[in-house]
């Protein structure tokens, strides 16, 4: 609940691909608050966010009509400590749903301590001020960078990691 407004948080499901993917293709497109760069198909999203050998989890916070406004997915990959998952936040560039973030990371946070979880890690570039600003104010330390990691571009670009701890 914020200010007296409820979010509706529910799994993600194989009919929301197309709505979660054109706002996810639509961030990229803007540029600065993604570390994805390249857009995704309908395949290629649900094989990261929904299926994927790595699935951990996908929330998905709706509008007040009832359409999705935000996701949030969990996935496991060889480059984390035993123990730790990863995040990663979406929501659509246009008529933003107050508090879905801290809904999404309520549900979230919930699975991954269910799951035997033992940290969530975020990944953030350097530019995104939002992403940056957002992790903080779920909890998450800053806890390494890597320096100048080249966009598609070939501009470097500092990736910051934050955890938050289970």
């Amino acid at each position: 609940m914020v200010d007296n407004v409820t979010v509706h948080v529910r799994q993600a499901r194989a009919e929301d691909v197309p709505t979660l993917r054109a706002f996810l293709n639509e961030i990229i497109r803007i540029g600065g608050t993604t570390a994805h760069e390249t857009p995704f198909t309908d395949e290629s999203f649900a094989a990261h966010f929904l299926n994927g050998p790595g699935f951990v989890s996908c929330y998905v916070a709706e509008d007040a009509d009832g359409r999705p406004g935000a996701f949030q997915g969990l996935e496991r990959w060889d480059g984390l400590p035993d123990g730790w998952v990863d995040i990663g936040t979406f929501a659509r560039p246009y008529a933003k749903v107050r508090g879905a973030g801290t809904a999404l990371f309520a549900a979230t946070k919930a699975h991954a301590r269910a799951a035997g979880f033992k940290a969530i890690n975020a990944t953030i570039r350097a530019d995104n001020s939002g992403g940056l600003a957002y992790y903080a104010k779920m909890g998450f330390v800053d806890y390494k960078v890597e320096k100048a990691v080249p966009l598609k571009d070939g501009r470097p670009m500092d990736r910051i990691s934050k955890r938050y701890l289970l």
